[in-house]
């Protein structure tokens, strides 16, 4: 089983233009996904229905792997920083604390994060959000 990480989904959900959101979806996230975000839920459509509103605000950024540990189908990731500038060239910087599990094929099947803003607006929030 080939695994995957959430800098290879974020580059290829938010900043890979050659794929679609349902392709980059396809590539690291299970049919049967769900996410938590600062505590709300969101199932597979409703995320990539999030992320397709995200790649009309960011224009680029970057994740930053801090720690990262893979047990089993078990994942976890503390700290790691993401920056996006926006397409109105405004700047959001948060920090994120994930958990996660994997399918059989290595594919996200759930995550649960906590984010935190470190530089942004309040109407900035949904950059961190599964919603």
């Amino acid at each position: 089983m080939t695994r995957t990480g959430i800098s290879a989904a974020l580059t290829d959900l938010l900043l890979s233009r050659d794929l679609t959101v349902e392709e980059a979806a396809d590539r690291h996230f299970a049919p049967e996904y769900r996410q938590r975000t600062d505590g709300e839920w969101a199932d597979r459509a409703g995320f990539i229905e999030h992320i397709t509103h995200l790649r009309g605000v960011v224009d680029h950024g970057s994740v930053q792997v801090h720690e990262e540990l893979y047990d089993g189908s078990k994942y976890a990731r503390r700290r790691h920083p993401s920056t996006s500038t926006k397409t109105d060239a405004s700047t959001v910087s948060m920090e994120v604390y994930l958990f996660g599990e994997f399918a059989a094929d290595g594919r996200f099947s759930r995550i649960e994060e906590t984010t935190l803003m470190l530089r942004g607006s309040a109407a900035d929030r949904d950059l961190g959000s599964a919603r």
